[in-house]
């Protein structure tokens, strides 16, 4: 009886199945200090214990994007071990800020599949949901992923595809208990731009690039354990190139983002978001945001912004799709999501 394990294929896919995912993780300071060697971070929050607690908060959570990165990894080895690519994301809430001691675990449910037209490969469609370890969800998300069939004769599964909503509404926001922006510190956060300072339509140029290096790439799946073949393997691909794995350009272009938006503190909704093209080694990321909504928080002194951020590797600011609709083969990353900030 074999012992490895090759990882799931469509086939294997059956929608209403739940999969308990392996491998529990303790976060410790640790993890943040790797997340900011990793990319350019320095939202405030994410800092300094003592800014933190001045915003009502206990002491300064981890990134939220490395919960994100930590919860996701989790899901590959049953998941996307052998994807192709992952192709979107949507209904992502972060429904309470993770602290080092926390620790976090992973579950997915399969809620959509359907064979592409090639017959060689099929999308999977999960809704992931991470655990602390008093079992309260700390976040959650909708993703969908491109799979390869283990042997293209195999019959095709009824199609499911699910409806997904285009944003998560301001009313769902998860608020973190005790978050208070009436003291803020707008010195120390590095930006004097407030909530009310941002316009709907809105379009800002980050200005800043990072080249992407293969060392830094392979220590980021490293470290959220995401043991993707296309990440690992350079025989996989037939370029005989590594795929950098698209969180880590997520991350880069938030980072990024902090020129222009440094008080856009917390990501709570990721709306929707689309890896529009392959990024490789050697390439420079660069991003732009536009102001897609705000809306009012209870919170005091907290009002929600819903930014679209987009991260490119050539060109001039601002170019998104070319006359057809597709998307221009500079853009790497369509990212929707929502973000608390001082009104």
């Amino acid at each position: 009886m074999a012992k490895t394990n090759p990882g799931r294929f469509f086939e294997d896919y059956t929608v209403g199945e739940l999969i308990h995912h392996a491998v529990p993780r303790t976060v410790s300071g640790g993890e943040r200090a790797l997340y900011h060697a990793l990319y350019p971070a320095r939202h405030a929050l994410y800092s300094s214990d003592e800014f933190a607690r001045s915003c009502g908060l206990p002491e300064s959570p981890i990134d939220d994007l490395a919960a994100f990165h930590l919860v996701f990894g989790k899901t590959v080895p049953d998941i996307s071990l052998n994807a192709v690519a992952n192709l979107g994301y949507a209904q992502g809430r972060w429904r309470m800020p993770v602290y080092p001691g926390d620790t976090l675990r992973a579950s997915s449910e399969v809620i959509g599949v359907k064979q592409n037209s090639n017959g060689k490969t099929g999308v999977v469609w999960v809704r992931t949901q991470g655990h602390n370890q008093r079992d309260e969800v700390v976040l959650e998300y909708v993703r969908w992923v491109m799979v390869r069939k283990r042997d293209i004769g195999n019959p095709a599964p009824e199609p499911v595809v699910p409806e997904l909503a285009e944003a998560v509404a301001p009313g769902d926001l998860a608020i973190p208990d005790g978050l208070d922006f009436t003291g803020y510190d707008f010195t120390l956060a590095g930006e004097p731009h407030r909530w009310g300072d941002y316009a709907v339509g809105e379009r800002i140029d980050h200005v800043d690039g990072v080249t992407v290096e293969e060392a830094e790439h392979m220590l980021a799946t490293r470290l959220w354990q995401n043991t993707a073949k296309v990440h690992f393997d350079a025989t996989v691909r037939a370029d005989g190139n590594r795929l950098i794995y698209g969180g880590h350009v997520i991350s880069l272009a938030r980072a990024l983002s902090f020129n222009g938006l440094a008080n856009a503190q917390m990501i709570v909704a990721l709306n929707g978001g689309a890896h529009a093209n392959p990024c490789l080694a050697g390439r420079t990321v660069r991003a732009w945001s536009e102001v897609l909504d705000k809306a009012e928080t209870p919170a005091p002194g907290v009002g929600a912004i819903r930014l679209r951020l987009v991260a490119t590797s050539e060109g001039a600011p601002f170019q998104l799709r070319d006359e057809a609709g597709k998307y221009l083969p500079e853009v790497l990353l369509d990212l929707d999501y929502w973000a608390l900030m001082p009104v």
